[in-house]
């Protein structure tokens, strides 16, 4: 029997943004990303390679004011469209973990699809959350999407910079590494019969 596509299509609009997303955790990292915010596309884009997830994002947002709006609820959307795709996770793998380098930056992820939210991110450099990557992006976007991510899609991650000096290879590991530990966690395992959990439900 063919297991049912793991995929989402979700919409969000408000007064600050207006997002229009699509995901595919089955998929092979193609990407279609257009956010107003052109690091943060970089950044999705990379996500959607490095987890073997296909992405689409059209994204409006008050970008003349801040990114932040824009790069929060694109968290959110994506988040909603994971946990929505995961299904009932039947036959996960569940945990997923990467050491990933760039240059001389080194980041760490774990991802546990748990169903209960948490995010432990740690060891970015003083002032990382105040520089702009880009000249549109701040260091700080990079806690604040990943807040809204693991929230809504129910995960914990631990998010950990162990080495790192330029900004955009500061973010880029940290996105590449947790892309590469959810890549993991969501896989299909054939070991793994029914859901992952003593409890019986994530």
């Amino acid at each position: 029997m063919t297991a049912a596509p793991r995929t989402a299509q979700l919409e969000r609009a408000t007064s600050e943004s207006q997002i229009a997303l699509n995901v595919n955790l089955d998929g092979s990292g193609d990407a279609d990303v257009s956010t107003g915010v052109p690091f943060f596309d970089h950044m999705l884009t990379a996500f959607a390679r490095h987890s073997l997830t296909d992405l689409t994002v059209r994204a409006t947002g008050d970008t003349h004011i801040d990114v932040h709006h824009t790069v929060e609820d694109t968290g959110i959307l994506l988040g909603q469209a994971i946990l929505e795709a995961l299904g009932d996770k039947r036959g996960i793998s569940r945990y997923g973990d990467a050491l990933v380098p760039l240059d001389e930056s080194l980041a760490q992820a774990v991802v546990d699809i748990s169903g209960r939210p948490y995010l432990v991110h740690s060891g970015e450099p003083a002032g990382f959350e105040f520089h702009l990557i880009g000249g549109h992006f701040t260091g700080s976007m990079v806690r604040h999407f990943f807040e809204a991510l693991t929230l809504n899609a129910r995960l914990t991650v631990h998010l950990k910079l162990i080495e790192g000096r330029d900004p955009h290879h500061i973010a880029e590991a940290e996105f590449k590494a947790f892309a590469r530990a959810f890549r993991q966690a969501k896989t299909i395992d054939p070991f793994v019969a029914g859901i992952p959990s003593t409890k019986g439900a994530l």
